[in-house]
């Protein structure tokens, strides 16, 4: 790791970065339940996983560091560039930093957080006059939140991937399917058949492609 130590054991901007986008995520999905709570930590924990390895110490790198150099020699992985896996894998010749998956990656991540922040709005008016919230992403999935945070996660995933991360992506993902069907039953219990209605014309995660494409929703709930 003499090479570029500095790309390294960056600590202070682990804190940053953790500390921006925690508070960031957390500004837009105020959580409140104690299940909110969890989705919330469990979304921390993969951010401070995530850029522990990007600035503090390369354990991933380190583990597959003699299969990559064997792989790919003409790359130094313990160079800070070199996180950028996908990049580097598929051959990337310039600044991995405009490469076209760090540019995903900033679509899906900021998709996510613009979806968690017009979900929590409508969220927020519809839990104010007691109603069901059917409208805005609502009237393409039914939990539009969750469904921001599984884009940023997978964002960072395009931009830097690890090995803790990609192990904790798809935990977290079958977590956040619990958690909300697990309000849906609390939901139902509020609302009843009403919600049964909206539930049988919008799905839960993955939109329709004619709704997508501008068509109206079949029904909206009473």
């Amino acid at each position: 790791m003499s090479g570029e130590t500095a790309s390294y054991g960056l600590w202070s901007l682990v804190l940053i970065n953790s500390f921006v986008f925690i508070m960031f995520a957390y500004s837009f999905f105020k959580p409140d339940t104690p299940r909110d709570w969890r989705s919330f930590g469990a979304f921390s924990a993969f951010v401070i996983a995530l850029f522990v390895e990007m600035y503090g110490f390369p354990l991933s790198i380190f583990f597959l560091s003699g299969w990559l150099q064997s792989r790919y020699p003409g790359i130094d992985w313990f160079s800070h560039d070199a996180g950028h896996f996908l990049e580097m894998v598929f051959g990337w010749k310039t600044n991995p930093h405009f490469g076209p998956f760090h540019i995903l990656s900033f679509i899906l991540i900021g998709g996510g957080f613009a979806l968690i922040a017009s979900s929590w709005s409508v969220l927020f008016a519809a839990q104010q006059k007691r109603t069901l919230a059917t409208a805005g992403p609502y009237s393409y999935v039914r939990h539009p939140q969750y469904v921001g945070f599984i884009l940023v996660m997978a964002g960072f995933l395009v931009q830097w991937p690890t090995l803790l991360t990609l192990a904790m992506f798809p935990v977290l993902t079958f977590m956040y399917v619990r958690l909300a069907y697990s309000e849906e039953r609390d939901v139902i219990a509020e609302f009843g058949d009403a919600y049964k209605r909206y539930a049988a014309e919008v799905p839960g995660f993955i939109p329709r492609l004619g709704r997508l494409f501008g068509g109206a929703p079949k029904a909206a709930a009473e």
